[in-house]
């Protein structure tokens, strides 16, 4: 029987380094969170259930509101959609104003300055597109100065009299 005994123990694999459970929690370990990033997770976790306990919560009063309200929006609807379409319209009138006083305080303002001299954000094109319409309109002078004498005589030959 010792024998036996004797054979069993020679049949294992010496263990000369660490076995495959002991790889693995050393893996593990590795690649564990640390204090901080722990903290981190349960607090997006808690954040996270809070705000979906907050959204629940919303969308049930947005529908006993609804529930409860429906009726009272119903019976008042004559009042409420000719003071919502005045409100829409005033609201919207005073924000195109002003909207269209920012556009002009804006626009004088750049006027203002590209005549000063402080060259401001475009003024280059506003100059090259000055130069290039007095080029173009200086080109069409030329061209009518060119061509104009030779239609005149060719309306005195239609029209010998004019």
């Amino acid at each position: 029987m010792a024998d036996r005994n004797t054979v069993m123990v020679s049949q294992r694999p010496p263990r000369s380094g660490p076995t495959q459970a002991n790889e693995f929690l050393r893996k593990l370990h590795e690649h564990a969170p640390n204090s901080s990033q722990l903290v981190g997770f349960l607090t997006l976790v808690i954040s996270g259930a809070i705000l979906l306990f907050l959204t629940g919560l919303t969308i049930t009063a947005t529908v006993l509101g609804l529930i409860f309200f429906t009726p009272l929006i119903l019976i008042s609807s004559p009042i409420w959609v000719p003071v919502g379409t005045v409100l829409f319209i005033a609201i919207s009138g005073f924000l195109s104003v002003c909207g269209f006083g920012v556009g002009s305080v804006a626009a004088v303002s750049w006027i203002y300055r590209y005549f000063s001299g402080m060259h401001p954000v475009g003024s280059d094109r506003v100059d090259y597109a000055r130069s290039r319409i007095v080029d173009t309109a200086s080109h069409v002078k030329d061209y009518a100065r060119e061509y104009g004498g030779y239609l005149h005589s060719k309306v005195k030959d239609a029209a010998p009299g004019a």
